[in-house]
């Protein structure tokens, strides 16, 4: 063995000792459980369903209707978990700027239900407005796509 190489290798073992080993951040104050991430997907291919978390909305689309721009509008999507483990809701994110969603961070329990709250600011935007809002949670499959409709109206231009 080379005998330069022996304080690289020394060093190098370290480091992977030190950094591998570092547990902090994992189970800590405001993780979840694994245990209530579960992956239908098997190595036989047939994928486990039965026991997945089913994200039932109400309605997935809503329409504002005419609304005056500069007006900030919003509405509740109300879900329920339909399936017989907990429901995560990992992001909702939206298409554009101007619609902001909020969502509960606490996992849903089987049976219950509640709310992603989408709001949407017309300031700047005229005619027909159609966003999009992405919900990624551990269901199968995991992208839900809600929508907000509105047809936004200045009637300082419009005679």
């Amino acid at each position: 063995m080379n005998l330069k190489r022996v304080p690289f290798l020394f060093l190098f073992s370290a480091m992977m000792l030190l950094f591998g080993c570092n547990q902090d951040g994992q189970n800590g104050e405001g993780s979840l459980s694994t245990d209530v991430v579960k992956n239908p997907n098997t190595a036989n291919g047939n994928p486990e369903q039965g026991a997945l978390p089913v994200i039932q909305f109400e309605e997935t689309e809503h329409d504002f209707g005419r609304i005056i721009e500069g007006e900030t509008v919003s509405f509740s999507f109300k879900f329920t978990n339909a399936g017989k483990t907990d429901l995560i809701i990992a992001e909702v994110s939206s298409s554009c700027g101007c619609t902001v969603p909020s969502y509960p961070k606490t996992p849903i329990r089987p049976g219950e239900t509640s709310n992603i709250k989408v709001a949407f600011n017309s300031n700047g935007r005229r005619g027909y407005q159609n966003k999009n809002v992405v919900v990624i949670s551990n269901t199968q499959p995991n992208a839900t796509v809600i929508r907000i409709k509105a047809q936004v109206v200045n009637p300082a231009t419009e005679k």
